[in-house]
């Protein structure tokens, strides 16, 4: 099992934020790059990087960047956390998946470019379902992520501002048909609030769909980590944690330890 370590990215900042509320922020850092480096250094085997400004609509994509012109001059001109995204990249050898916002095929790419191994898609695999099977096709499955995040069972969009009217488990099932391999699970109510990972859900959502899934949100202590290794063969992919390590609540080593047997 996976442990992703959270860097999430709010004007150029490292932050976390309680249930996605924007008014509940603690900011943990000023330099991505440099917070990125701390957890590779400590283990991490991956990093989970989110642009909240993205996610809320925030930020402006006006600028667009292909894969063989990433001048100094393109990307200076870029959006900030779009930025820092391509420091983190450079900073660390670990692969990066980068989500938020995401919701054109040239975002893809662009995210691609900077260094990002997978890109996450959430708002757009609800709103727009062709923008999954069009990157699909076009990056490949492994490349390609599915985020759900769900409140009661009801998948969110817009940066958790927006309800749908779409189950997560109905919503997981067309992704599986479409030949998406994987998803990020969060569980809003959860999220940055250390009240515990709903295993429970996660690992029916795995088994309903047959897809690897990254269990995302609540989790307070190794007692969440061991709790998810314990039915990581049940489709359980890897686990994200944000607010835990940020507040010392739970230690990164001790964590991939205790993964590493699941």
């Amino acid at each position: 099992m996976i442990i992703f370590p959270a860097i999430d990215l709010r004007h150029g900042r490292c932050v976390r934020l309680q249930q996605g509320d924007p008014n509940a922020e603690t900011v943990y850092g000023d330099d991505p790059a440099a917070m990125a480096r701390h957890w590779a250094s400590h283990g991490a085997e991956w990093l989970h990087v989110v642009n909240l400004d993205g996610a809320f609509a925030d930020d402006d994509r006006s600028a667009r960047v292909l894969a063989d012109s990433l001048s100094p001059e393109l990307l200076a001109s870029l959006p900030v956390n779009w930025r820092r995204l391509h420091e983190i990249c450079r900073a660390v050898s670990i692969p990066v998946q980068f989500g938020g916002g995401m919701r054109r095929l040239d975002d893809v790419e662009l995210a691609l470019a900077l260094g990002a191994q997978r890109v996450i898609l959430g708002t757009v695999a609800v709103r727009n379902p062709r923008i999954v099977s069009q990157a699909l096709e076009r990056f490949g499955p492994e490349r390609i992520v599915v985020g759900i995040d769900a409140r009661d069972g009801w998948v969110a969009t817009q940066g958790w501002t927006q309800t749908s009217g779409l189950n997560a488990v109905d919503l997981a099932q067309a992704m599986a048909t479409a030949g998406v391999r994987r998803i990020v699970y969060t569980d809003i109510a959860r999220d940055g609030m250390l009240t515990g990972v709903n295993v429970t859900a996660t690992v029916a959502l795995a088994e309903a769909s047959g897809l690897a899934v990254i269990a995302s949100g609540g989790v307070a202590s190794l007692a969440d980590i061991e709790a998810l290794a314990a039915v990581s063969d049940h489709g359980i992919e890897g686990v994200i944690v944000g607010q835990a390590l940020y507040a010392g609540r739970l230690d990164l080593r001790a964590a991939l330890a205790v993964a590493a047997g699941g």
